[in-house]
């Protein structure tokens, strides 16, 4: 026996539209919401770190200036000695003695002098001939003073305030003529070497600032930065052809005495970005050494974008290329989603992901 069932037109019309309306809502709560953002602009800066050499801006070294033995040594290795203070002495005998020769021949020669002008007044002797004499006592006057300085050249002195190295004699040692005695550095002031690349030198040219009258600081070998700023006063020479780098050298005051000649440590040095395009690194990921993020474009629809960075700040890039001001991009889902799926979007301040960003990485 067949059963059949009839509905009125009015009651299919209604269970029709409840349908209908019941797909409608399950397709939109299948629609993911994920927080997005937009890049924002400022004036900032990146600190760049170079790898430096310190120097003492004197740093000469001590030798001896005559031959003889070195009779004393009146400072020690490390000592911080003052200008004009006696540092060692080699054996002044014979340089004394010497002296005391050339003394007694000036002398004798003197004597002979006045007498030969005693005799040219009274027209005895020619002009020509006390001219001759005058130039023998020249000539002994000349040894004199020559005497006294070879005699000065055996007490060494310091000719400026520094510190002084490892000595490279003792006492009683053999002196030859300019044989190493020590070194000495004046650290009052510090030159510092570091190595620019190429590629920074340019943009240092062709941006018409050649960084020279720059400030910049130095963090030393401990990890800490030193209590002073310096200023790039030149760019040395010419390139490295082997490592493609040109030196710049910054002047450091070292008012007490903490870094010495030979020492290493960091420039750094702030590189501007005026309005620069910055995103939070969360935002990107990486796909074969590129980097990307996800750009929700007007029909709410996932864009893959290829981004270029042009450096890194904390939490922060700064975008070269690959981004429009008024671009929205994911900061949630990165893992979730796929090029051309739909989404919905919460969009955040872009100061205000910032901050929280912030907030998180210093806690």
């Amino acid at each position: 026996m067949n059963t059949k069932l009839f509905l009125a037109p009015g009651l299919i019309a209604t269970l029709l539209m409840n349908g209908c309306s019941h797909t409608e809502t399950e397709t939109h709560h299948k629609i993911p919401k994920y927080s997005a953002t937009t890049p924002f602009r400022e004036d900032t800066f990146v600190m760049k770190d170079y790898v430096c050499q310190i120097h003492a801006i004197r740093h000469i070294e001590v030798r001896s200036l005559e031959k003889g033995y070195l009779q004393d040594v009146f400072v020690d290795e490390g000592q911080l000695i003052k200008k004009g203070q006696p540092m060692f002495k080699i054996m002044p005998n014979i340089y004394e003695a010497e002296l005391l020769k050339a003394k007694a021949e000036a002398q004798n020669v003197n004597i002979e002098y006045l007498n030969t002008q005693g005799l040219a007044d009274k027209n005895i002797v020619s002009v020509n001939e006390l001219a001759l004499s005058k130039a023998k006592l020249d000539k002994a006057l000349a040894e004199v003073k020559m005497a006294e300085t070879r005699l000065s050249f055996t007490d060494i002195n310091a000719p400026f305030e520094g510190i002084m190295d490892h000595f490279s004699a003792r006492v009683g040692s053999l002196l030859d003529e300019g044989a190493l005695l020590t070194t000495l550095s004046d650290v009052s002031q510090l030159w510092v070497y570091f190595n620019v690349p190429e590629a920074e030198y340019l943009d240092f040219k062709t941006k018409k600032n050649d960084k020279v009258g720059e400030i910049v600081e130095l963090k030393m070998a401990n990890g800490e930065i030193f209590n002073q700023t310096g200023v790039i006063e030149t760019i040395v020479g010419d390139f490295d052809n082997t490592s493609g780098n040109i030196q710049f050298r910054a002047l450091f005051d070292n008012p007490d005495k903490v870094l010495r000649h030979g020492e290493t440590g960091t420039i750094l040095m702030a590189k501007p970005y005026p309005n620069a395009m910055l995103i939070p690194q969360k935002a990107s990921f990486e796909i074969m050494d590129k980097t990307y993020v996800y750009v929700v474009n007007k029909e709410e629809k996932i864009e893959q974008r290829l981004i270029d960075i042009d450096a890194e700040l904390p939490q922060m890039y700064i975008i070269k290329n690959g981004l429009n001001d008024g671009d929205r991009i994911l900061l949630e889902g990165i893992r979730k989603v796929r090029p051309g799926e739909k989404v919905m979007i919460n969009l955040k301040q872009p100061q205000k992901v910032r901050s929280d960003l912030m907030k998180m990485f210093t806690e």
